[in-house]
């Protein structure tokens, strides 16, 4: 009975979530409500909940009840507690492997395609498979951390004293499961930085083999849409000797890079608030940058799997919208580049206009040369799908 409950409060959220807030804060307000409902009753339904999205566009023609069994066949290793939902046939085939639980469905259900959890298959970059990329949103990605330089023993020395399981990716890459609770063990920031997998990737953009500076001298940097720091704290454990200048539409986003800035112990950074798609000249601190870094807004497409009700309440229309907002914000800063200075490209997203689009404008109307361009394919690891090139500025 009270698993029924679970499944019946998650249909009454279903329905009367808009899509207007993101679903945990949705989730948050009710449960703060609601206070009938314990932790783990609040687990299983923000679970219940989550899996539902995750199966976006496909079966948008049954029932809510029919969508999230069928969803939980799909989301879920094993049937836990679920049983009661389940005709004999359907606990028969459930399958620790997500292909054949596909599988399964595919025959149950005549018309069910992967393809239609994400519809939008003609606007994804050309090098993303778009089945592989569909089937990730069933999953939630894992957390990942990037250990920062000096304290690689150290780490793993104590998630084993505090016996937290944790997968070694790369000598300074792991992943844990979601919902480890790292903060008390670990000094964020300053030892590990919270990054996925894919985002840590875009180190193989700053190297020696693409950038031709001298790797000695001080740089002027420019991460004209910095957030909260995730890619200036990457590029001065990559190379610390840096002039930094650091951007964010939002004045808000200051305090929470003092705060982030300060743990990893970077110290040294001027920040100002900007709207990079108006013009440059609004800027106070004008100058020529080594590199900037231009991780900019855009549709978030390829994180969607750890956010699924993005799926359900996108709006296609609004992909030229960032695109053409991309464009402006690169034709502002790219002025702004030294004579055989480098600008490196980064999206979150899995759409080609917002990707390789917004490069190719790039290469038509600027002196720049690509030197690297890549999807960087999270589905393939359990992280997300982000996008990164490297262009390099041939006026000298």
């Amino acid at each position: 009975m009270r698993f029924q409950s679970y499944f019946n409060t998650a249909i009454t959220l279903i329905k009367l979530y808009d899509g207007k807030f993101p679903l945990a804060i949705f989730l948050k307000q009710y449960f703060a409500v609601h206070k009938k409902h314990g932790s783990k009753d609040r687990k299983f339904i923000s679970h219940l909940c989550y899996c539902y999205y995750r199966l976006g566009h496909a079966f948008d023609n049954i029932s809510t009840q029919e969508k999230l069994k069928t969803t939980l066949f799909l989301c879920n290793e094993s049937v836990g507690d679920w049983q009661f939902l389940f005709e004999e046939s359907w606990l028969q085939n459930w399958s620790p492997a997500l292909p054949q639980r596909i599988q399964f469905i595919q025959q149950v259900v005549t018309d069910f395609s992967v393809e239609n959890i994400f519809p939008w298959q003609n606007e994804l970059s050309q090098s993303i498979d778009a089945a592989s990329f569909s089937a990730a949103h069933l999953t939630q990605p894992f957390l990942y951390v990037r250990i920062r330089p000096g304290h690689e023993k150290s780490v793993i020395q104590r998630l084993r004293d505090n016996e937290i399981a944790f997968k070694k990716i790369s000598e300074n890459t792991l992943s844990f499961a979601n919902g480890t609770k790292l903060e008390s063990v670990l000094d964020i920031n300053k030892e590990v930085v919270i990054q996925d997998v894919s985002s840590q990737s875009i180190v193989t953009f700053i190297s020696p083999e693409f950038l031709q500076i001298n790797w000695n001298s001080k740089w002027k940097v420019w991460d004209c849409c910095v957030a909260s720091g995730g890619k200036t704290i990457l590029l001065q454990d990559i190379h610390p000797n840096n002039q930094l200048f650091l951007t964010d539409v939002r004045q808000t986003m200051l305090f929470q890079l003092q705060q982030r800035l300060h743990a990893a112990r970077i110290n040294h950074w001027k920040f100002e608030a900007a709207d990079l798609t108006k013009e440059k000249s609004t800027l106070k601190h004008n100058s020529l940058y080594d590199f900037i870094i231009a991780d900019v807004p855009c549709t978030g497409s390829g994180t969607w799997s750890r956010t699924p009700e993005q799926i359900q309440f996108f709006n296609p229309e609004i992909i030229k919208d960032f695109s053409e907002k991309q464009k402006k914000i690169v034709s502002n800063v790219i002025p702004q580049l030294k004579p055989n200075g480098y600008l490196l490209y980064i999206t979150c997203s899995a759409f080609a206009k917002e990707n390789e689009e917004v490069v190719n404008y790039i290469k038509e109307n600027f002196h720049l040369k690509l030197i690297k361009m890549e999807v960087l394919k999270g589905y393939e690891n359990s992280a997300d799908t982000m996008f990164a090139a490297l262009l390099k500025n041939d006026v000298g």
